[in-house]
């Protein structure tokens, strides 16, 4: 669980909640559900007419990641290398055949496959750097869902308020029907900015922070095995990964 998500978010919205409070707000005035309607659905049709359906499901699976990221250790990987080279080493790359189908992650378990096909090192590297590529790609693509929905929501934002002021401008000779456009107008004012700014747009630079955190770990992985291809002596493989351990 990544509490500094659950922190960033109680902190961001209890700041703006308080300091309404302290200058003699009601937060009850920030409950507006046509604006609500408005902001939200606005921004949720923009962002379906503009990704692909498999890039909004991609989307939607990652945003887990936010509050409960993808445990990575590079140490830990970087053992596990050291231990399939020290095997490697021992029993050859057939050897490593037995490892395919007890590898859950799937870049590994390719990465396993090539060597056991007796994939030249050169082959290897690029097949992998590749599959790395277009699986960095599509992840980027699917985070830059929440970035334009971060985009919209202010504009859409902004429409809630013009229609709040229309209905205001309609309703002029019976005064007590204003309050509601003009709350309407203004809170839907500030459901765009605020979602904007404390979550679509976070939540998309929290997912690119993972997804370069991930690909990291998949360049270690991609430069211990091409090692492990050319047959290279597990410590001398183990001093090159501990670069990416302890940076």
């Amino acid at each position: 669980m990544d509490i500094l998500s659950i922190a960033g978010i109680i902190v961001g919205v209890g700041a703006i909640l308080t300091g309404m409070t302290l200058e003699g707000g009601d937060v009850n005035a920030l409950v507006n559900l046509p604006a609500f309607i408005i902001v939200f659905g606005g921004t949720i049709g923009a962002a379906l007419l503009q990704s692909p359906v498999k890039l909004v499901a991609k989307a939607l699976k990652m945003l887990p990641w936010v509050f409960n990221p993808p445990q990575l250790s590079l140490r830990e990987q970087s053992e596990h290398i050291v231990m399939l080279a020290v095997l490697a080493r021992k029993n050859g790359l057939l050897g490593l055949e037995s490892q395919i189908d007890t590898e859950p992650d799937e870049f590994m378990k390719l990465a396993i496959q090539l060597l056991v096909d007796g994939c030249q090192p050169a082959v290897m590297h690029d097949i992998l750097e590749l599959e790395l590529s277009a699986i960095e790609s599509n992840e980027l693509q699917a985070a830059k869902v929440f970035e334009a929905m971060g985009g919209y929501a202010p504009t859409i934002g902004i429409i809630g308020a013009v229609l709040g002021l229309i209905h205001v401008m309609q309703n002029l000779a019976s005064p007590a029907s204003l309050g509601a456009g003009i709350a309407t107008a203004f809170v839907a004012t500030v459901y765009g900015v605020g979602s904007a700014n404390l979550i679509f747009l976070p939540t998309a630079s929290k997912l690119k922070t993972q997804i370069l955190a991930m690909s990291q770990g998949r360049e270690m992985l991609i430069e211990g095995f091409n090692s492990i291809a050319m047959g290279e002596n597990p410590r001398i493989i183990e001093i090159k990964l501990s670069s990416y351990v302890n940076n």
